[in-house]
């Protein structure tokens, strides 16, 4: 039989610690499979009967990792991670400064020379110790990269600047140079994205949390004696007759078997408008009774609620790898080996005409000269620059990884309620006169439902202190006033109270175009009806628009009936529309649209759009959404404008576009002046590089991609 399990993994830097330790547990016995997601700092392990599960615990311990209990632990680790490092940015930072301050002033002297390489040894060996550490991890699994990079940039420099200033009888007088500073300031650079990287991971794993408290920790289990007791939900048993008053969250999944109150399902369906439940009606955890008393009888053990269900499909869609192609990375497990290569060669051909020293020297200056400056920052400085244009125009962008796959994007997924509509129910038309609406409007103000504050701001100047009324409310049906002379509410109220509605053509339309219908009687008489409807955002049609000029198509995924989705579907132009789902069958359909090749957005608020955010490729969430949704979403949009859901693509693009620029600049610089540096001129013109000047033309490679980044900020769309 085989068993998963999964552990909260501490101490994960970089996605080689999971590559490290998803290879080494699966060699473990009874280790069946190994998945272990740096992402998400989890890993999920099938196993059979013959594994042990301290043995993995201990092998995971001695590759310098560590195994949260919890996930709260798991949090405090990642909290302490991040403060280490930006205590070590900070150091870098300041210790670096100090190193181009002390090199550009005074003349040369020992003592100078000894507190540049004091400084620069703490922020190489200090500050930078762990790219060292993962490259030679790297390396030992022959896995070249970007740590290997940075690693083997800044040491070669470092080195020479050592091997100068120890020894400085065996290098020519022209050659003494000290290249701490640059060493430094790569360090420096690569811990600044590190640092804004691991804050937003951090950021972005409280999903969970959220999830785990959105069902109430105690029930009232009503006893047969009828009294009530309070009990934690994680003990309710099946066949418990469970008590919710109004206000109160359901606690359990399970059958109404007295009473009647109204359900807001929105946390798992995305209804928009709460629905009666009454004797006989399902209902589930994390729903909330807004309006109206019911006795539950507990259906399903705690364990195997639908938001406990929700929240086991939610921890497995967080351990999936999703596949992001690193160009840099890729080309650098070809590019290190070979300029290691062409170092070592350089050195024999030189020595091979009887010049060691030259041979050395040029040697030092291809590795100098290679240093993979420009290579390490074209990504991260190009995404800097683009988050800061998001930041600054009110995209938050949680996990910049998404900038190297949203503008492949093909395809984009909406909510409904709360992303394309706001959310909040308002009147479409009524056929009323203004006498008999004046009297609707100041009944409906004496109640507090969410329909009757949207008749009462449809018509406020018609409000009239002076009116009064004998108000009752009847949960699930509607309002009846003064000894039901007056009847405002849906079709069954009025049937209860004998009066035929007269169903007329313009009826018959609202109804199937998909609006809410509510009923108003008069007297005894049908007096004629008020149709509600979610209001459409107004950017919603133009960011439609907008898409499709894209190439991207819209697709609305939602918990509302067909009718009322297809209603504001049309509305917006947007011709797939998928309704009536679950949260489980949201997380079901965004599969079923990768699963035809299609790279996919989703843009949800919800907590019950939590499965399909986290399925997405890309996942967007509205400001005003649920705690829930905005954890797990890789952008955040501030203003609630659907409009930057375009913007960002369009950022993306650029981005993307800035990076090959900058990839390019690199790869051709390194063509070009790795053979110089070489030696390939001399022959001819007598021209070899010195050390010095293979650092300068270092530099200049890493000013143009930090130049060519920082156009992102200048961008309009």
């Amino acid at each position: 039989m085989i068993n998963k399990v999964k552990f909260n993994i501490t101490g994960m830097t970089c996605v080689n610690c999971a590559n490290s330790i998803e290879k080494s547990v699966k060699k473990l016995n009874g280790v069946v499979s190994s998945k272990v997601s740096f992402a998400d700092s989890s890993a999920v392990f099938e196993l059979d009967q013959n594994a042990d599960l301290s043995l993995i615990k201990n092998k995971i311990k001695k590759l310098g990792f560590g195994v949260a209990q919890n996930y709260d632990e798991l949090q405090i680790s990642k909290q302490k991670n991040l403060a280490n490092l930006r205590n070590k940015f900070i150091i870098s930072a300041v210790l670096s400064s100090l190193i181009m301050i002390f090199e550009m002033s005074g003349e040369a002297s020992f003592a100078k020379s000894l507190g540049l390489l004091g400084l620069a040894s703490i922020v190489i060996f200090y500050c930078g110790l762990s790219f060292y550490t993962h490259a030679i991890s790297s390396v030992k699994s022959l896995n070249f990269d970007m740590n290997v990079l940075i690693s083997l940039g800044t040491f070669m420099a470092y080195g020479y600047s050592l091997a100068t200033f120890l020894a400085p009888n065996l290098i020519p007088e022209n050659m003494k140079y000290l290249y701490f500073s640059g060493s430094a300031m790569i360090i420096t650079f690569v811990l600044l994205g590190k640092f804004l990287e691991e804050r937003s991971k951090l950021k972005a794993g409280n999903y969970i949390k959220s999830l785990m408290d959105l069902s109430p920790k105690t029930a009232l289990v009503l006893k047969p004696d009828g009294q009530s007791l309070s009990v934690l939900a994680s003990e309710l048993k099946i066949n418990d007759i469970v008590v919710v008053k109004n206000g109160y969250n359901v606690p359990c999944d399970g059958v109404i078997v007295s009473g009647g109150a109204e359900i807001d399902t929105s946390a798992l369906s995305g209804e928009s408008l709460p629905v009666f439940k009454s004797v006989g009606d399902l209902v589930h955890a994390g729903t909330l009774n807004t309006n109206g008393y019911i006795n539950i009888k507990v259906t399903k053990e705690p364990n195997d609620t639908l938001l406990a269900q929700i929240l086991e499909l939610l921890a497995n869609a967080s351990s999936q790898k999703m596949p992001i192609s690193r160009l840099a990375d890729k080309v650098a497990n070809i590019f290190v080996p070979s300029v290691i290569l062409i170092a070592i060669i350089t050195f024999l051909v030189w020595g091979f005409f009887g010049d060691l020293t030259r041979g050395l020297l040029s040697a030092i200056s291809v590795l100098i000269i290679s240093c993979p400056c420009a290579l390490g920052l074209a990504t991260p400085i190009a995404i800097i620059s683009g988050i800061s244009w998001s930041a600054k125009n009110a995209i938050l962008i949680k996990n910049p990884e998404i900038m190297e796959i949203i503008h492949l994007a093909n395809c984009t997924v909406f909510d409904k309620t709360g992303t394309l509509t706001k959310g909040e129910i308002s009147v479409a038309k009524t056929n009323l006169n203004t006498q008999d609406l004046k009297l609707i409007v100041n009944l409906e103000k004496l109640s507090e439902h969410p329909i009757s504050k949207a008749i009462v701001d449809y018509a406020p100047n018609l409000i009239d202190k002076d009116i009064k009324f004998e108000f009752e409310n009847i949960p699930g049906m509607g309002i009846s006033a003064n000894s039901s002379q007056i009847l405002v509410g849906n079709e069954a109220l009025l049937k209860l109270k004998g009066i035929k509605i007269q169903m007329s053509d313009e009826i018959n339309e609202a109804l199937e175009r998909g609006f809410g219908m509510i009923y108003v009687a008069l007297n005894s008489k049908f007096s004629g009806y008020i149709a509600i409807s979610d209001t459409i955002k107004e950017d919603a049609k133009q960011t439609i628009e907008a898409l499709k000029e894209l190439g991207i198509t819209p697709v609305m995924l939602t918990g509302d009936n067909q009718k009322t989705a297809n209603l504001v579907a049309q509305s917006l132009g947007i011709e797939k529309v998928i309704a009536g789902v679950l949260p489980s069958d949201k997380y079901k359909a965004i599969n079923e649209l990768k699963s035809e090749h299609k790279k996919v957005i989703f843009v949800g608020d919800g907590i019950n759009d939590a499965l399909a955010l986290k399925a997405a490729d890309i996942s967007i969430a509205m400001s005003s959404g649920s705690d829930i949704a905005k954890d797990i979403g890789d952008i955040v949009l501030i203003k609630n404008d659907l409009s930057s859901v375009a913007n960002a693509i369009n950022l993306a693009s650029k981005t993307m576009q800035t990076i090959k620029e900058n990839l390019a600049w690199a790869f051709i610089y390194n063509i070009i002046c790795i053979p110089v540096a070489a030696g390939v001129l001399y022959p001819v013109f007598g021209l070899v590089l010195t050390p010095m000047y293979a650092a300068f033309a270092m530099s200049i490679s890493s000013l143009s991609v930090v130049l060519n980044s920082l156009k992102l900020r200048l961008l309009k769309f």
